[in-house]
């Protein structure tokens, strides 16, 4: 079942110590306006999964943080929030995996809530496991089944 958030408004998270941030709810349009980042499009032919992973969430978190505290500057004066400030902070890896693990993950958790079947890698029946036993012992090849009882 899908649980639902009808929720629009935005919310603060706590990503470490005496940093937080506040985003946006995470939707479709989010997603599709972040998977349009142009800088995605000009990552080259070559790029590695990681630097792709990094790009999409620098994308989606240029959208979705709307507001931050606990971000300064060598002097611990406050920086205002930028786009640039949003990749920097993505740069400090307990940072990116807080913000993936409480803002991303969320979206992808509601994913795989939508879909209560039993996986099917290579057909409807292959992640199903049997619960009924065979209807009757293996027989030799080319053996012919008995006939049903006639009452």
């Amino acid at each position: 079942m899908i649980r639902l958030n009808l929720s629009n408004r935005p919310e603060w998270l706590n990503l470490l110590p005496g940093l937080r941030v506040l985003v946006a709810p995470l939707t479709t349009a989010l997603m599709v306006a972040a998977r349009a980042d142009p800088t995605l499009s000009a990552l080259p032919d070559t790029a590695s999964t990681e630097d792709m992973a990094l790009a999409m969430a620098k994308a989606v978190a240029r959208l979705a943080i709307l507001d931050w505290e606990g971000v300064g500057d060598d002097d611990d004066k406050p920086l205002p929030l930028s786009p640039e400030g949003i990749d920097a902070l993505l740069e400090i890896w307990p940072v990116f995996e807080a913000f993936q693990a409480q803002y991303v993950a969320r979206g992808l958790m509601l994913d795989q809530e939508k879909n209560a079947s039993a996986p099917s890698p290579t057909g409807p029946s292959a992640g199903a496991t049997a619960t009924a036993r065979p209807a009757h012992p293996a027989r030799a090849p080319g053996a012919s089944a008995p006939t049903a009882p006639q009452d």
